[in-house]
């Protein structure tokens, strides 16, 4: 009885196993063309029905780099498939696909197996070359930077069949970085001509075009964005400075029990002001010729004059308090906003890039000698002075002089030497001639 069962199993599980190795070519086929599919939908999604290329987007590097690594998958999968559905196809033989029809599996029709297999030809073909198009990379990357991406380009690039090695092909797979470009005639010359073949080229309006829109979408997300980081926590302060700070606190505050002075500083503000006041008095008396004034006729102007200055300086301290949890609700709603616009950081920061990359070198040397002189010039100390106030004045906290001058005597050192490091390690490649300029206006 046993061994029956046993045997049953067994014949059960060979049948089974028969029976997936007769539905290996539709299996195949069915999965290359799910990745085909993906593949399209991508394209379609993404990139306006285009291939998957840096020059058809005006999405970042690390965008980029999402999209091929989701391309490489899918063809490394289609690739596969169509390589396994050929293979089963070979074996099987009329014997096997009587046996199929037996067993109750169902082929597809020709006319649906050749469709199948038009699409993914016409999906993978765009594909079948060297990935040039994927290696692109802007000029403003490092060298480290490239090779690393050209490290990672060969291993997830699928593997073609060997082809002939010629001259032709070795220059293609080479990546072309500005610092790198040195040939026989001038790049203008060169640039020239490859503008004229554009001009002349039957399908460069509609790619002016699909450019320019490119250009206009990044434009209006970057601006957008850069409004919103503006934006949103200025209202997130206001918002809840007015209603969620302020009546907290003035709930568990009374007027009477809220401190005036948070700080020396405010408290020596209102002793001279109240000062100047009884000054100020005693000398448009003088002015008018009227008699003196009566000791009780001055206490009365000076005790108003102290509550008044009393309420002012209070709502002063109150509202520093209220500045302090304030600014903490706006820097999460920062932060918040960074987290969930990722895509959108990536768009301004090409955006970015386009724009200082594509400024003249006299524009990039006014430019730096402008954000140098600014905060760490000569004049600089006086400017990060006022800042510091200003923070302190802020958030009732009394000017500390010794961390001021700190201050001053070490961060605009560090930020000077920022530049130069800049200016020293990318500018210098990228644009030799914006660094001369620069040397030449800064002397």
């Amino acid at each position: 009885m046993k061994n029956s069962v046993f045997s049953q199993k067994i014949y059960s599980f060979l049948l089974a196993a028969y029976r997936r190795y007769l539905q290996t070519p539709e299996r195949s086929l069915y999965e290359a063309y799910d990745a085909a599919l993906k593949i399209q939908e991508i394209e379609n999604k993404h990139f306006n029905g285009n291939k998957i290329d840096t020059d058809s987007a005006m999405y970042s590097n690390s965008v980029m780099d999402y999209f091929e690594s989701d391309l490489n998958k899918l063809l490394k999968i289609t690739r596969m498939r169509l390589t396994e559905f050929k293979a089963s196809r070979w074996f099987l033989n009329e014997e096997n696909q009587k046996a199929a029809q037996k067993a109750g599996i169902e082929y597809l029709s020709l006319s649906l197996v050749l469709e199948k297999l038009n699409f993914i030809d016409q999906v993978i073909s765009k594909y079948t070359t060297t990935s040039k198009a994927l290696v692109v990379r802007p000029q403003n990357l490092s060298a480290n930077s490239v090779i690393s991406d050209e490290k990672s380009l060969l291993v997830n690039t699928p593997t073609l069949p060997p082809k002939i090695p010629n001259q032709d092909s070795d220059n293609k797979g080479k990546i072309k970085r500005k610092t790198d470009t040195i040939g026989v005639l001038p790049r203008s010359i060169l640039s020239t001509i490859s503008r004229l073949q554009v001009e002349l080229d039957p399908n460069s309006e509609q790619e002016v075009i699909q450019s320019f829109r490119q250009t206009q979408k990044r434009t209006i997300i970057s601006i957008r964005f850069i409004l919103l980081l503006i934006i949103v926590p200025l209202l997130t302060h206001q918002i809840a400075k007015s209603f969620v700070v302020g009546p907290i606190l003035e709930r568990f505050r009374s007027s009477e029990q809220m401190q005036i002075f948070l700080n020396s500083e405010m408290e020596e503000e209102a002793l001279v002001e109240l000062q100047r006041f009884e000054e100020k008095l005693k000398f448009e008396n003088l002015i008018i010729k009227a008699p003196p004034l009566l000791p009780e006729q001055l206490e009365t102007e000076m005790k108003n004059k102290a509550i008044e200055l009393a309420e002012e300086f209070r709502h002063e301290s109150s509202g520093a308090i209220k500045n302090v949890f304030a600014d903490m609700f706006s820097v999460v709603a920062f932060i918040w906003l960074l987290l969930v616009s990722k895509s959108s950081i990536a768009v301004l920061k090409d955006f970015f890039d386009n724009i200082v990359y594509g400024l003249s070198d006299s524009a990039k040397a006014f430019i730096i000698i402008l954000f140098t002189d600014i905060f760490v010039g000569f004049h600089s100390p006086h400017g990060w002075e006022v800042l510091l106030e200003g923070v302190s004045r802020h958030w009732g906290l009394p000017a500390n002089r010794d961390f001021i001058f700190l201050f001053i005597a070490t961060f605009p050192v560090i930020l000077d030497t920022i530049f130069k490091y800049w200016i020293f390690r990318y500018l210098n490649r990228i644009s030799p001639s914006a660094v001369a300029t620069y040397r030449n206006m800064n002397e």
